[in-house]
């Protein structure tokens, strides 16, 4: 098998407006051209916007860490994903966002992963129970697999529960509906256009807010009683914010639930999918992750000895990166690499460029865990590895997304051997998160 690690094809430096935006809205990776894999910046520039994508480190650096709040979240981000995210942290910007954080961070402390870890140690036996053998179609297991961690993590239930398994088949059907960026992110307009939201993703989104808002109002009555569990679901939601003295309503509460299912689920669905296909294309990594894991007995203890397992979905972090890009505005005039950014500019942070860029990788199409020991790579990540953004948005529960992705890896490998098929190459697109356009389909045998 090849080394190099799939990617979609580039369309070409030169295309019309009416062409690039049909490419767009079928997927916004392989409606880019090769060029900016080795571009330090690129100007997009149409009657109807302005957009600067940067993946000059310095600037990178300046967006996310040096000058975050005059560099603000894109509302036209939210005009695609506020029909199920409402007013979530994802979306949210300035004091509004800074109180919500405030709520939810302790939730996700450092401490808190040795409380989760259980629950996902049980997620992980779920989904080498359920795995099947002879060809299989991954996507849908590891989907299974990251819910069942969002809610025995979140609300102490299994995947096998009536109302998550209802969650679960109305985002899988929302999913593949609603891509992370739409056409609104891009296309300035006031707030009453019509922001391209087809009737399934109004009707999906509908359906998976009011489920959850039946598990907060189910949770608040047990926290009421004093019997509820003590996961993440009712430490967020008795934490009360120490600047005001409020926590979150129960409305409130449903937009932050459906962020934590979208970044908790989605994501680590689809890097564990990739990282299972990588490892079935290069069987010698796939075994060493095996032999690591052989002796594993779910203590939290032997997380730390996993060394080489975490640096192969590192490494499928770098070439797969769920949310490939993010979009923000600037505020006030900028001047960017000698060129004028007019404010309402929108700025795109692409992880998926800055981690396969030519000029701050070596090899960066290669799957090469091997790179993380060494300080060439090191010093890569440090200017252009940004798999859960950076700064003060860097995502919250980067340390407990790293530790399911490594619990799962390491338990479904130790028992299975994923073998690629000749000639069946999954091509990434961008829907929610960096999925396979048609499928990821692995040959499945037990060790």
């Amino acid at each position: 098998m090849s080394d190099a690690a799939p990617k979609p094809p580039a369309r070409a430096d030169r295309v019309s407006l009416w062409r690039y935006l049909k490419l767009f809205r079928a997927d916004i990776l392989s409606a880019q051209p090769a060029r900016l894999y080795r571009a330090w910046m690129a100007e997009f520039r149409t009657p109807f916007f302005r957009s600067y994508m940067i993946n000059d480190p310095g600037l990178v650096r300046l967006v996310l860490n040096g000058r975050p709040r005059d560099f603000p979240k894109s509302d036209r981000v939210g005009a695609g994903l506020r029909p199920l995210l409402g007013n979530s942290v994802f979306l949210t910007n300035g004091e509004t966002w800074e109180r919500q954080r405030r709520i939810i961070d302790p939730a996700f402390e450092g401490g808190r992963l040795r409380d989760t870890f259980p629950a996902m140690w049980a997620a992980g036996q779920a989904a080498v129970a359920r795995m099947g053998t002879g060809v299989v179609e991954i996507e849908p297991e590891t989907s299974h697999a990251a819910a069942d961690v969002i809610f025995r993590t979140l609300f102490s239930i299994p995947i096998g529960d009536a109302v998550a398994a209802r969650v679960f088949d109305a985002f899988r059907r929302h999913q593949r509906t609603q891509p992370i960026l739409n056409l609104a992110a891009f296309v300035p307009g006031p707030r009453w256009m019509p922001r391209f939201h087809g009737r399934e993703t109004t009707a999906t989104a509908r359906e998976i807010r009011g489920l959850i808002g039946g598990l907060v109002v189910a949770r608040a009555t047990r926290i009421a009683v004093g019997d509820a569990p003590d996961d993440l679901a009712t430490k967020i939601m008795t934490t009360r914010d120490p600047v005001t003295g409020q926590g979150f309503s129960p409305e409130e509460m449903v937009d932050q639930v459906a962020i934590f299912f979208l970044a908790g689920h989605e994501t680590s669905a689809s890097a564990l999918a990739w990282t299972l296909y990588l490892l079935a294309t290069h069987p010698e990594w796939q075994d060493r992750v095996a032999a690591e894991a052989a002796g594993l007995t779910g203590a939290f203890a032997e997380m730390s000895r996993l060394k080489l397992t975490r640096d192969v979905f590192r490494e499928a972090l770098r070439l797969y990166p769920p949310v490939p890009m993010m979009v923000r505005e600037a505020t006030r005039r900028e001047t960017f690499r000698k060129r004028a950014v007019p404010p309402g500019a929108q700025v795109v942070l692409s992880p998926w460029h800055l981690h396969r860029h030519e000029r701050l990788w070596d090899d960066p199409d290669t799957f090469d865990p091997g790179r993380w020991s060494r300080d060439a790579a090191r010093k890569s990540a440090r200017q252009a590895y940004i798999p859960f953004s950076a700064g003060p948005r860097v995502c919250t529960g980067a340390g407990f997304a790293m530790m399911e992705g490594v619990v799962l890896l390491a338990l479904l490998v130790r028992k299975f051997r994923f073998g690629a098929i000749a000639g069946d190459v999954p091509v990434p697109v961008a829907h929610l998160t960096v999925r396979a356009r048609d499928g990821i389909r692995l040959r499945v045998t037990p060790r």
